[in-house]
């Protein structure tokens, strides 16, 4: 057996197994305690509500088992079933340029993924989500934001792939760091026009109405030092019962959104708390760490790529009897994701640090009660689960668990300086 088979074999089985396995631990502990409220939520959060939030992430599990599950089959087809071979012939027959065929072949797999997707994307809108009371979305609205990103992958994906291809072409052996360059700088773009120019093409975003609420924030934001381009509540009702709060976008773009689904549901104090937390983020300059930690996997994803595209054994191995450039480019962005997994604990990690460093800023600059009162309706409504396994958790939650999350704050009981 070829190496590169060997190895692809052994990560997809390693994978999937401890997918199972973390799925089965996950699932086990949330039964366990579904009939009892953890004692620090009890006065706030009913046993029903709780029950509710045990049985909807217990669907989610399954859910996300038989996805995984049919990734994997689809993963195989592409790879050793031959299925990106047969993709490639169909396109080769054009007889066009190297770099158009390579362009051609990404952009269908990408959209064949979304289709092979379909089925579950679907049930998860109108099956689950439904059956909890969360969707709000209607089958045209669904069908709008699938070819919206379709063509949003053509409008902006066509340029990108052809550059990189490119560059993978003309630019010798160091061109994965040229790409790299390429990558970093479109990423950047992204941050910079996508609250102003991509999210109003799903959503609708108007500036917030509530003169004494956008008065405390204002006067939040001027304690923190924090300028942006608007405060601006989202239509989130539109598409999910779900609610949340973020800052997004660099330099002038940046925008503070609120869903309007959270500002029904907390008062203003809440509110206020919930955005000094992302503003923590802000203050701690996490986006940016974030960044940083991302370009270096990047980076060194690239330089590892640099090195297998000059194996013919890396593209027989994975079902690829006719190397080329996209192709290796394709293998690489379906194998790695089976290495990745294991480093997720480590970046969940850090992810849980920032929450924790937002958190204490918050509590610092509002009353930390009043952000925990804030969670625990987030939670109680968002149906997040209380007792998550915890080392599922770490695998897959880039948030601490509520439980740990929520003694933190209450531990930090600081007045607003």
């Amino acid at each position: 057996m070829n190496l590169y088979t060997a190895i692809f074999l052994v990560m997809l089985l390693a994978t999937a197994l401890t997918q199972w396995w973390l799925a089965a631990r996950h699932m086990r502990y949330i039964r366990n305690h579904r009939g009892q409220v953890p004692a620090a939520f009890r006065d706030h959060i009913p046993l029903a509500s709780h029950r509710k939030a045990a049985d909807y992430t217990l669907a989610k599990t399954r859910l996300g088992l038989a996805e995984g599950a049919y990734g994997y089959l689809i993963l195989l087809a592409w790879t050793l079933g031959g299925g990106l071979a047969l993709l490639n012939g169909a396109w080769s027959q054009l007889e066009w340029s190297p770099l158009w065929t390579g362009v051609a072949v990404m952009l269908s797999l990408f959209m064949l993924s979304s289709l092979l997707d379909l089925p579950f994307s679907l049930y998860h809108t109108f099956g689950l989500e439904a059956r909890f009371g969360f969707n709000r979305t209607d089958l045209p609205t669904f069908i709008g934001d699938m070819l919206k990103n379709g063509l949003l992958l053509l409008l902006l994906g066509t340029p990108l792939i052809a550059v990189v291809l490119w560059l993978m072409q003309a630019s010798g052996s160091l061109w994965w760091l040229y790409v790299w360059i390429v990558w970093m700088g479109f990423t950047l773009l992204m941050l910079w026009a996508y609250p102003a120019f991509i999210a109003p093409l799903f959503n609708k975003f108007s500036p917030l109405e509530d003169n004494e609420l956008r008065q405390r924030i204002e006067s939040l934001l001027s304690r923190c030092g924090f300028t942006s381009n608007g405060i601006f509540v989202m239509d989130g009702s539109k598409r999910s019962g779900h609610g949340n709060a973020y800052f997004t976008g660099l330099g002038e773009n940046k925008r503070i959104v609120f869903f309007d689904t959270l500002l029904k549901s907390l008062d203003p104090d809440e509110v206020e708390a919930v955005l000094a937390h992302e503003l923590g983020h802000f203050k701690h300059k996490h986006v940016h760490k974030r960044l940083v930690s991302m370009a270096l996997l990047s980076l060194a994803g690239l330089a590892a790529l640099g090195w297998l595209i000059q194996q013919p054994a890396f593209f027989h191995g994975l079902g690829v009897n006719e190397p080329s450039l996209h192709m290796g480019l394709i293998l690489f962005l379906l194998v790695s994701p089976l290495f990745g997994f294991f480093l997720s604990p480590l970046m969940n990690a850090l992810s849980r640090k920032h929450e924790f460093e937002a958190d204490a800023y918050a509590a610092s600059q509002t009353r930390a009660g009043d952000l925990v009162q804030a969670l625990v309706k987030l939670y109680r409504e968002n149906a997040s689960t209380l007792t998550p396994d915890p080392l599922y958790s770490s695998f897959y939650d880039s948030h601490p668990p509520a439980p740990v999350r929520v003694a933190q704050l209450n531990a930090n009981t600081r007045q607003p300086a």
